[in-house]
């Protein structure tokens, strides 16, 4: 073997000289092959806009981890990239280039926008896929896909005319959460609820023909001009008289009904609730039951329109003043109560979400929503871990019809056109030449574009040909796993589960592995505004892209919020350092050495050993892999490989190497530590791609790539159980020892004679088959064992383990002289300190003026010396 690893670990060097060999060599490449069976994970589609933040690494790490563990494994595995149109981050992203050009979207019109919009996409929408490639991503990206591509759009197409033709998609009013600032209607999900200090405004409301008023609370009194009800609980006593009763509305010249309705909540505020069918969503909920009509009183841009009177005009928060002005001159406002409630703001841009009625299109759910509850029900879908299945089941089944349009260019615009002329729709993928209702030549297309989500949920199928039935639609749909963050499960995950049923009849994967979020070492979310977001790519130029997997995966577990700790990015990189030294070393000692005969016979106890365990990893790590249980199986193989494999077994064969005339152990130690470093590199790589694959391929010939080598599968001819209890056995003694040496203080480099002591004949022999790395392992001068205690001195120290006791003559290990000279000194300088303290913790003007801290830690120290004291006087009294 001419081949070296380089003296130093170096990452930046590695990482991406290998990622452009695992490209050019087509080693992502995913293919139809019958042969095969398949695995397909598809990537959650970042956004354009995106940067890599520590979301997006924890997400394709753990994605990636599992598709190069069943590539290993022999699966044609498929990891389908992508990238996601973001509409409004989009949108918004691109009028603010704009905006710094001193050009207003509405300027460049339409066509002029969605130009600018395609060059912005191409400027930086690969961005973020260069970003993953730094990860080690082994997607294959000769297939990457964009939600707004030819084959894409044709799906979203498809699937709209499909469910608007089925009843599904239809048009109605709907109170919608509309951003002013943004002009246009975002979904629930884009709703950010910020607690906020407001008030509540008692105003009365005078009762028509009578003296008396109706005292409301509320938090929007601008939206009293909508007002066409006050309601009450039906059995609310207090207010039974008034029902059916007319209300003259403040500062209008309209009358109101009072109305009975069960939502009203008779314990909170007055016990009356004002209704505003057009500025609330409950509010038109119990419109639409009484029959009340629907007032809208704002613009798009949050100013009072027409049906606000003198108000017309003004901005929503100037009109509130107004009008509250008003109410006090009239002797309406009763009283102002201060509170402190949750108010809806668009996570976009931060301004306060209004809930306003209109127009929009709507997909009906109910039916739709059916399939996807059962998926889970008879187990064709499962969460890791399961108690997402609540939250997963509990948006199912109290599901809103999903308002899909948006007021927006970027994105798939509507598939329906209006007659100019009598208003007809008609839903079609061209453009209809005349209307099939009056013969007129005008039509104009609806200007919405659809919810960026309504075409990453036919992500799964979309990608691979749908709605062709493509032969890479045929083999690798449905897909597996889907690997997401739990925040985004009501947005993405069940929409591409009812999608996969609606047009494929199928569930579009079979597992859904959760993960949480990455927070800061405090436990913050990261965020801009605390500014304590840590950019992924700068830990990788820092420490490699392999620490930083290692460090996203060691302790998490599915579901749970992790930390990121800078500390443990530089536990990772140690550790990789410690997996390249200890290559280095056996590379070294490999140097001319011909392992090819080796038979399992020609082994040693401590080969044998070391080979069992190993063996019984693959199992276990197997095991936790298949159980989604990446953080366990992680921890397994770093234990393995700094302990058993570097601190034990490479120090246990180096007395072999250094030994003449000892050819055939030293061979047999070659193969071992070669074959058991191999399969320990292979069960690490799906975690540490690049460092496994640089040390495998100068490590051996045969194969070009850890990528594609096999899966490690324990094997029966591995299990060495009696042997491993043996070695178990003498590394035990080894411990005793080290720990009489530590607590001794005797050197690492003083050797002693170690006696070895059992009854039990099994015993010695395990001791005699390994006494050669007994010895150097235990620093021994010389190692006799022996039946009884017979010829050991009486002085000797003792050190007991299961089976054994060990002795070391205590002349070996210390110079007696010296010893007790060193603990006299010892001795007198605790008796002063022992005195002092005991000074202070008796003077009472000490004890009545310290802080309590102080007085705890001169206590503290107090026990501390007179323990070692204790022990000082056992050594001398021993010694003497």
């Amino acid at each position: 073997m001419s081949k070296e690893l380089s003296k130093t670990y170096n990452p930046q060097e590695i990482e991406s000289r290998l990622y452009e060999k695992w490209l050019n060599k087509k080693y992502f490449a995913a293919k139809v092959n019958k042969a095969k069976k398949p695995f397909t994970i598809v990537m959650p589609p970042p956004n354009i806009t995106g940067q890599l933040h520590m979301g997006h690494a924890l997400d394709n790490t753990l994605q990636d981890i599992l598709i190069r563990y069943k590539r290993m494994q022999g699966y044609e595995a498929l990891w389908q990239p992508g990238t996601d149109h973001a509409s409004i981050a989009t949108e918004v992203k691109i009028i603010d280039k704009l905006k710094s050009e001193g050009i207003d979207k509405n300027d460049l019109g339409r066509e002029g926008f969605l130009e600018r919009a395609w060059e912005w996409r191409k400027e930086y929408g690969g961005r973020i896929v260069s970003q993953l490639k730094k990860m080690g991503s082994s997607a294959d990206w000769d297939r990457e896909r964009f939600t707004m591509d030819e084959g894409c759009s044709k799906a979203v197409q498809e699937v709209f005319i499909k469910l608007y033709q089925k009843g599904y998609i239809y048009k109605g009013s709907r109170i919608i959460n509309w951003c002013p600032v943004c002009q246009t209607s975002i979904s629930d999900a884009e709703v950010e609820h910020v607690e906020q200090g407001g008030h509540f405004w008692h105003i009365n409301y005078p009762i028509v023909g009578e003296d008396g008023f109706v005292e409301i609370a509320t938090t929007r009194p601008e939206t009293l001009l909508g007002d066409t009800a006050v309601a009450v609980n039906p059995e609310d006593e207090r207010y039974a008289h008034l029902v059916g009763k007319m209300l003259k509305l403040p500062l209008t010249d309209r009358e109101i009904p009072v109305i009975a309705d069960p939502y009203v909540d008779k314990e909170f505020g007055t016990g009356c609730v004002k209704i505003t069918p057009a500025h609330d969503p409950n509010d038109f909920e119990v419109g639409k039951r009484h029959q009340l009509p629907e007032i809208n009183i704002l613009n798009d841009d949050a100013t009072i329109n027409e049906n606000g009177g003198k108000y017309a005009g003004m901005d929503r928060y100037e009109a509130r003043a107004q009008m509250l002005q008003d109410l006090e001159e009239q002797g309406l406002l009763v009283k102002v109560v201060d509170h402190v409630h949750n108010v809806g703001t668009h996570d976009r841009c931060k301004t306060t979400v209004e809930p306003m009625i209109k127009q929009q299109w709507f997909v009906r759910m109910e039916e739709l929503a059916k399939p996807a509850i059962e998926a889970l029900k008879t187990g064709e879908l499962k969460f890791v871990p399961e108690r997402f299945d609540k939250i997963y089941l509990h948006w199912l089944e109290n599901i809103r019809d999903w308002c899909i349009s948006r007021q927006l260019w970027w994105g798939h615009r509507i598939p329906a056109y209006y007659c100019d002329q009598c208003g007809e729709i008609v839903v079609s993928g061209e453009k209809p030449e005349v209307c099939p209702k009056c013969g007129c030549h005008h039509l104009t297309q609806d200007p919405d574009t659809l919810d960026t989500w309504f075409s990453s949920a036919l992500w799964p199928f979309s990608t691979l040909g749908w709605p062709d039935q493509t032969e890479d639609l045929k083999y690798f749909y449905p897909t597996d796993v889907l690997v997401t963050g739990y925040d985004i499960i009501f947005f993405w995950v069940i929409r591409m589960v009812f999608s996969g049923y609606e047009q494929t009849g199928k569930s579009p994967f079979h597992t859904v592995l959760i993960h949480g979020l990455v927070r800061d070492s405090q436990g913050r979310k990261m965020s801009k505004s605390l500014g304590n977001g840590i950019d992924p790519l700068e830990v990788i130029d820092k420490y490699g892209a392999d620490a930083l997997r290692m460090t996203l995966v060691t302790g998490n577990a599915p579901g749970n919020d992790m930390r990121f700790y800078w500390e443990r990015v530089e536990a990772s990189r140690n550790f990789a350092n410690k997996v390249w030294n200890a290559s280095r070393f056996i590379m070294m000692n490999m140097e001319g050495v011909d392992t090819s005969k080796v038979a399992l016979s020609d082994l040693e106890d401590a080969d044998k050993w070391i080979l069992s365990k190993v063996n019984r990893l693959s199992g276990e790590v197997t095991e936790n892999m298949d159980k989604y249980e990446l953080g366990i199986a992680m921890q397994k193989v770093y234990d393995f490989i700094w302990e058993e494999f570097c601190d034990w077994y490479i120090e246990m064969v180096k007395p072999r190497f250094y030994s003449e005339g000892k050819e055939t152990s030293k061979v047999a130690a070659c193969w071992t530590l070669k074959t058991v470093l191999i399969t320990a590199l292979k069960l690490l790589h799906p975690y540490m791609p690049f460092i496994t694959e640089e040390i495998f391929c100068n490590l051996q010939d045969e194969e070009e790539t850890i990528m594609l080598s096999a899966w490690p599968a324990p094997k029966a001819e591995w299990d060495f159980a009696e042997t491993e209890e043996r070695v178990e056995m003498v590394k035990a003694a080894v411990r005793a020892i080290r720990n009489v040496r530590i607590s001794m203080n005797v050197p690492p480099s003083k050797k002693a004679a170690v006696y070895v002591v059992s009854e039990k004949e099994h015993v010695r022999e395990s001791f005699e088959s390994s006494k050669a790395f007994f010895a150097a392992l235990g620093s021994a001068s010389e190692v006799v064992i022996q039946a009884d205690k017979e010829g050991i001195a009486d002085d000797a120290v003792s050190a007991v383990t299961v089976d054994a006791v060990i002795y070391l003559p205590l002349e070996d290990l210390v110079d007696i002289a010296k010893e007790i000279e060193r603990l006299e000194k010892e001795e007198k300088r605790l008796t002063g300190e022992l005195a002092r303290v005991n000074g202070m913790l008796s003077n009472e003007k000490f004890l009545s003026k310290a802080p309590e801290a102080k007085i705890r830690e001169e206590k503290d120290k107090l026990e501390k010396y007179a323990q070692m004291m204790e022990q000082v006087k056992a050594r001398l009294a021993q010694l003497k």
